[in-house]
């Protein structure tokens, strides 16, 4: 037998409410260096509605990198600013939202 979801009472397969989620969402993204002159990209702007750890697998594996999901927000080591957008934009969240720092 399906679930029924508890914030929009339609079955988990037919549930949206993460999709409205990622809808409503300002996510930024910018460059931060560390010692040794690393530099990493974080992207964030989450609600708790939006699975990180998923959205962070993703990004990893996409850009060939290394990475984690830490307090509502994506770590990615290396300077992917310019293509995590478009990437954002593939996983469902729409482009007006996504600002670039």
């Amino acid at each position: 037998m399906v679930g029924v979801c508890n914030q929009c009472g339609l079955p988990q397969d037919l549930c949206v409410c993460e999709t409205i989620a990622r809808e409503q969402q300002k996510i930024t993204i910018k460059i931060e260096k560390r010692k040794f002159g690393k530099k990493y990209t974080i992207v964030s702007g989450f609600k708790k509605e939006v699975n990180v750890n998923e959205i962070a697998k993703k990004l990893k594996s996409k850009f060939a990198c290394g990475g984690t999901s830490k307090d509502g927000h994506v770590e990615l080591q290396g300077d992917h600013k310019k293509r995590v957008k478009a990437a954002m934009v593939e996983l469902g969240f729409p482009p007006e939202t996504i600002e670039i720092k």
